[in-house]
């Protein structure tokens, strides 16, 4: 490591559980960031400014200024523009040591399996259930860690999975039948609580990918910002669930078809 790295890092470096040794790990890791909104800003920036060694991100959107409240990454001069692009420019601004790859594409059951395939860990920072499923089964079928986050008017919640049997998934978090997605679009959502979530999810990302801490495996944080108030929760396994329980994985896995109300991001 250079004496450049090791000056923009020193701070994380000082850390006892992480060192140069936690560093290294980042640097050669890489991430899938699906979604660069609202959640995917914070996310993409802390992980670029941690020092990940490579950034995927992927969302078809372009920049709009209706998005300028809470999607921190990009700006008035970038309305517009594809979000993968807005928000790759960004982080070369911050960091440019970081492979940053844009997709500008839509993710589902076909292409998410490629994506995760190639990459260490992914990050849920979309606005639906449908991509949300998807990623949830691409990660389990390739054995790569998620970390999910979702947030709606002052509400959020974040936890993370380890992508192998034996623990929950998304799926036994929010089983698909009668689902029903909650934008912000339409119920509105405070700035700040996104930014809150998506740096907890940064968190997570990071400390699953060094070997620090303990993740959020097999546990829910949820987010009352008008009390501000957290509460945990311990996930189970469901057994019969179709993506990760032991039957599942004996027959290939399946998906459902169909899709609990739940949090939004956007």
């Amino acid at each position: 490591m250079i004496d450049e790295q090791l000056l923009r890092y020193s701070r994380q470096i000082l850390l006892p559980d992480f060192g140069i040794t936690g560093q290294e790990r980042l640097r050669a890791a890489s991430a899938l960031v699906v979604g660069v909104g609202g959640l995917g800003s914070p996310v993409a920036m802390y992980l670029a400014a941690a020092g990940i060694g490579r950034l995927v991100l992927i969302d078809a959107d372009t920049v709009d200024l209706s998005n300028l409240q809470r999607q921190i990454i990009h700006s008035s001069a970038r309305i517009g523009h594809p979000k993968v692009a807005s928000a790759r420019d960004a982080l070369a601004a911050l960091n440019p040591e970081v492979d940053v790859v844009a997709r500008r594409e839509h993710l589902d059951e076909q292409t998410l399996p490629e994506a995760v395939a190639d990459v260490d860990l992914v990050l849920d920072c979309c606005d639906n259930f449908t991509t949300r499923f998807a990623v949830n089964a691409a990660c389990m079928a390739a054995g790569v860690p998620l970390v999910s986050g979702a947030v709606i008017r002052l509400e959020g919640q974040v936890t993370a999975f380890p992508g192998r049997p034996g623990g929950p998934c998304y799926q036994c978090l929010y089983p698909r039948e009668g689902a029903l997605d909650e934008t912000c679009t339409a119920n509105g959502v405070l700035a700040p609580v996104v930014g809150i979530i998506g740096c907890i999810q940064a968190t997570e990302a990071i400390k699953i990918l060094a070997g620090l801490g303990d993740p959020l495996f097999g546990r829910l944080l949820l987010l009352d910002a008008a009390l501000m108030h957290w509460r945990e929760v311990r996930l189970r396994t469901d057994p019969d669930c179709p993506i990760c329980s032991a039957a599942a994985h004996q027959h290939g896995g399946a998906a459902c078809k169909t899709a609990p109300a739940g949090l939004g991001a956007d």
